[in-house]
């Protein structure tokens, strides 16, 4: 299949998919459902959805001040509003090409900082490595927190937690077994990969390595800080959730967490996602979609208005270089 073909169906099947959800979702809920959503959505407090925007907007200008203590060991000190807008950027770029906000996002400190792409780029995949070991961290504490819904989960569904467990077990062993393959492989895509591998270990040691790395741990912690409350915030705002448990708005923000990557920018799987699983805990599907589709609409909200602003700005701030 010729590549360029590829690379379209990249960007449009993604985008199909998020489009037949939104209506296969719309499609099956009866007029009631639909106008309860409606007004769940129009009823919804404006106040703790400026709140989200807030904890969003400081969760990104964390991201953009953390970068600074990844390129500082190279000799860089790039301008704190330059990091911030290339993050913005990146942002909104993602909507249109998914995982291609990474690349643009070194390409604009590349270009207005005079910082070479490949060290810009290799500093972002190391702190999306730490980014995912406390997204694990997050999921397994969720996990934790959900314990007791689990076991009576398995129970109600007959599913022997023992065997379970057994399963997890055995794929985790042959895991190990395959990454002990690809070690010992001489295969050319195989040593491709361990050198991949290798490389991510790399950067995951050099936080560890690096001067400041009190300060970058601190702000990885307080972006994901500002992540969930962004995300808790909005319980306030949907008529009828004001009093929904912690644990479970976790487990939303878990699910929503893995499914925005499933499309471009979330759409259409992430409400649809977040009020599948608020459904399982006993929340109103109108409910749980609704607190789904304001969550993502306050998030999309704000990378559009800030990424945009950042794609006109940049060049402006940076007419004289």
């Amino acid at each position: 299949m010729n590549k360029k073909l590829i690379k379209i169906l990249k960007i449009i099947l993604p985008l199909l998919l998020g489009v037949f959800l939104i209506w296969y979702s719309l499609k099956s809920a009866t007029p009631q459902e639909r106008e309860e959503l409606w007004q769940n959505i129009l009823n919804a407090n404006p106040w703790f959805i400026i709140l989200s925007m807030l904890f969003g907007g400081l969760s990104h200008l964390s991201r953009a001040y953390r970068w600074k203590f990844m390129l500082e060991p190279m000799g860089y000190r790039p301008k704190l509003l330059n990091s911030f807008m290339a993050v913005m950027a990146g942002y909104l770029a993602n909507f249109g090409i998914p995982r291609s906000g990474e690349i643009l996002r070194a390409a604009s400190l590349s270009t207005y900082e005079k910082i070479p792409f490949e060290k810009a780029f290799g500093t972002i995949i190391s702190e999306r490595i730490a980014d995912v070991v406390v997204m694990l961290s997050i999921t397994a504490f969720t996990l934790f927190l959900q314990t007791e819904h689990l076991l009576a989960y398995f129970k109600a569904n007959e599913i022997n937690p023992i065997v379970s467990v057994g399963i997890l077990l055995s794929l985790v062993l042959i895991g190990v077994l395959i990454l002990q393959i690809i070690k010992r492989s001489k295969l050319s895509f195989l040593v491709r990969i361990k050198k991949m591998a290798r490389g991510l270990l790399e950067g995951m040691r050099s936080i560890f390595r690096m001067k400041q790395k009190w300060p970058f741990i601190f702000h990885t912690l307080f972006i994901w800080l500002m992540y969930i409350l962004m995300f808790y915030v909005i319980i306030f705002a949907v008529p009828g959730m004001e009093k929904t448990d912690f644990s479970i708005i976790m487990a939303a923000f878990v699910v929503g967490s893995f499914a925005i990557s499933a499309t471009n920018g979330g759409i259409g799987v992430y409400p649809v996602a977040i009020g599948a699983i608020l459904v399982v805990f006993g929340i109103s599907k109108q409910s749980g979609e609704a607190f789904g589709w304001i969550t993502w609409a306050t998030q999309t909200l704000l990378v559009l208005v800030l990424g945009g602003l950042s794609f006109i700005l940049l060049p402006i701030f940076n007419r004289r270089k």
